[in-house]
């Protein structure tokens, strides 16, 4: 009876050695968690007050109304350059929102377990062009867009920017559409759905949130890119609504203020930094906030 009571309490004393051990390795985790959390968050109120005490010089009401004038020692505000943007990012998403979408509904619905040529080629290209670096991407703008046109011009950009935001928006279309439990497609098909009503009432809607976030992702993506621009709408310093010229965009109008040799138009640029990201937040707020009305109307 000592013997088994003696090894009894070894094999006690050695789970409870275990679970201590146990609850160890989960506390160093979770620490290492935190911690590397609030080094990302640290970081980015680190570029966020950065970008902030550089750009805050140069916010005036002038910024807003007033377009560049040419000269540097009065370089004027960046009204062409912020409605270009938005003019841009309209156009490229008019076009690759919807193509997108679609793609990745094709993916995720009419091709679930990833059969087939055109599913495996369309994953594999739309995985390929997401990492294809933007500046390929103006080049091949340049060559298929502005060569023929015979200049450059904001139709250019905005397809280029388009053909940047398609893969983005299919893989993640993909991806939200595949988290939404089957069950929800087997009663709706039970009921006498067709599947395109499906997708379009039932699986479509209880993604909604998800969906807008890999749309939001995509519109940040374009919104900030420059080399594309350079190679396909140029800029303008003249406020322009006509995409067949060269046509402003903020990104461009920044990068050449911001790598002159004036310190005037350096402040502005970076003023047009702080313009750039407030637009971006705003664009991000509006569209959640309208897609969790559209979730709770239908709810």
């Amino acid at each position: 009876m000592s013997v088994i009571g003696a090894t009894s309490l070894s094999g006690k004393r050695g789970g409870e050695s275990r679970f201590a051990l146990r609850r160890i390795r989960s506390s160093g985790m979770f620490w290492a968690c935190c911690a590397s959390t609030m080094a990302v968050i640290t970081l980015l109120f680190l570029v966020a007050g950065y970008l902030f005490v550089l750009g805050l010089p140069g916010i005036s009401w002038a910024l807003f109304t007033q377009d560049a004038t040419g000269d540097p020692e009065a370089p004027g505000g960046l009204r062409h350059a912020i409605v270009g943007t938005l003019v841009l990012i309209a156009l490229s998403g008019v076009v690759g929102v919807p193509v997108g979408l679609l793609a990745g509904v094709y993916l995720s619905e009419y091709s679930r377990e990833g059969r087939g040529v055109p599913a495996r080629a369309t994953r594999f290209v739309s995985d390929v062009l997401a990492g294809v670096p933007s500046i390929v991407t103006g080049i091949l703008g340049y060559e298929l867009l502005v060569v023929p046109m015979g200049h450059y011009n904001g139709w250019a950009g905005a397809l280029a920017l388009a053909f940047i935001m398609v893969p983005i928006v299919a893989r993640t279309t993909e991806e939200m559409l595949r988290l939404v439990p089957d069950s929800f497609r087997a009663g709706s098909l039970a009921l006498g759905a067709t599947r395109s009503q499906t997708i379009l009432r039932v699986v479509a809607p209880a993604a909604t949130g998800s969906l807008v976030t890999g749309v939001m992702l995509a519109i940040a993506r374009v919104a900030g890119e420059t080399a594309p621009l350079l190679f396909t709408a140029l800029g303008n310093r003249a406020l322009t609504w006509d995409p067949s010229q060269p046509f402003p965009s903020l990104t461009k109008q920044v990068f050449d203020y911001v790598t002159g040799p004036y310190e005037s138009q350096k402040r502005v640029g970076w003023a047009g930094i702080l313009v750039l990201i407030a637009i971006l937040l705003v664009l991000n707020v509006s569209v959640r906030i309208v897609a969790a009305r559209a979730v709770r109307s239908r709810t």
